[in-house]
């Protein structure tokens, strides 16, 4: 593979644009993508996502900082969880040794699944933006979902948008829209921060790949974030369940 592979770029501004509009969707759509339509081994696709989503996700979450629309004590609480759920995971990964691209596949094919039925339910379930005080913390739920959804990333890439804002917005019904993209885009930093590491410490990321998706993907995230101040994306986030399931019965050979 060449060092800017032209279909990657495109494919890195699309996962971009979807993760800064709607904080979720990046790795749900890049790591599929790169397995189903380029080729790449699972773990090495989980790998160089990671990384990729390193390099972008600051942008949009420095955005979302600047605007107000994070709540640091719901980082904070995160981070202490999924920190050490993402070393866990890319552990777990290690441990299996020669098996685990099948591993990743099959867990990259649930946990798509999972992600496309938990957009559906907030499809159908809308948070409305509310007035009055801040939520107040859930300390250690918030903490148990980090490790839960911190293992659930190391192992396949996805999970850090599109699986931990839905259940924020079980744990947090009354955030605003605009909180809840703009705190998962700023928990997401340490939590694919400790699981890119760790991928780079096993050899699970290709730097062509690497390259040409953050070429892509970081004017894709900058463009969504502002966006997502004016408009709620809700076209792009009821096309990604479709996406996402198709992907997901694909890794698994059920299509």
């Amino acid at each position: 593979m060449s060092w800017i592979d032209p279909g990657l770029v495109i494919g890195g501004l699309a996962g971009g644009f979807t993760m800064g509009l709607t904080g979720m969707g990046g790795g749900a759509l890049l790591t599929p993508m790169l397995v189903l339509l380029f080729g790449v081994s699972p773990t090495a696709a989980v790998g160089s996502d990671l990384v990729t989503s390193l390099a972008v996700k600051p942008f949009g979450g420095a955005i979302h900082a600047r605007a107000g629309t994070v709540r640091w004590d719901l980082v904070r609480w995160l981070a202490l969880g999924s920190v050490p759920g993402a070393l866990l995971g890319v552990a777990l990964l290690q441990a299996v040794g020669t098996q685990g691209d099948s591993l990743v596949q099959t867990m990259l094919g649930i946990t798509l699944l999972a992600a496309a039925t938990v957009m559906v339910w907030r499809a159908r379930n809308p948070v409305s933006d509310h007035d009055g005080p801040p939520t107040p913390v859930r300390p250690w739920p918030t903490a148990a979902l980090g490790l839960v959804g911190g293992t659930v990333v190391g192992l396949t890439s996805v999970g850090s948008g599109s699986l931990m804002i839905a259940v924020l917005t079980l744990l947090y019904p009354k955030l605003r829209r605009s909180e809840l993209v703009g705190t998962d885009l700023v928990q997401a930093v340490p939590l694919v921060g400790a699981a890119a590491i760790a991928h780079l410490g096993i050899g699970n990321v290709s730097a062509a790949i690497t390259g040409s998706l953050i070429i892509g993907s970081l004017p894709g995230v900058i463009i969504g974030a502002r966006v997502s101040a004016y408009y709620d994306g809700k076209l792009v986030r009821a096309a990604i369940p479709a996406v996402l399931g198709a992907s997901a019965l694909k890794l698994l050979g059920v299509l």
